[in-house]
């Protein structure tokens, strides 16, 4: 199987800035694509960001312009550079991870707290 290990999340101050890990190991023929969601207490949880094998990316509309995904494919690990963080931004981030190996097969972390405040 497949594991994805996060990490980063934190306490942060509105305005700041955290950068999130995810690191995939296991039993992997190919990484179709990663991605970032998040929930909030009493929310569903939601798409952040995606990137996608041929390095193609997606943003939700709240956090276009703050966030910033990419990859090191060679070592099977995404991030998420966050800035202009703010309250609203409070949620527990999970990592997503669309993978080949005996068929293809979605893949979730653990989860990592991120907190804005001051």
């Amino acid at each position: 199987q497949v594991q994805l290990v996060e990490s980063g999340g934190g306490l942060v101050q509105p305005g700041g800035s955290l950068r999130l890990s995810c690191a995939a190991s296991g039993i992997i023929f190919r990484i179709n694509a990663m991605g970032w969601y998040r929930q909030a207490p009493g929310t569903e949880r939601e798409l952040v960001a995606t990137i996608t094998r041929g390095g193609s990316t997606s943003y939700a509309d709240a956090v276009k312009g703050r966030f910033t995904i990419s990859r090191d494919s060679a070592k099977n690990t995404v991030y998420l550079q966050m800035n202009s963080l703010n309250p609203e931004d409070t949620a527990v981030y999970y990592c997503n991870a669309d993978v080949t190996n005996r068929g293809r097969n979605i893949y979730w972390g653990q989860g990592t707290q991120v907190t804005v405040s001051s």
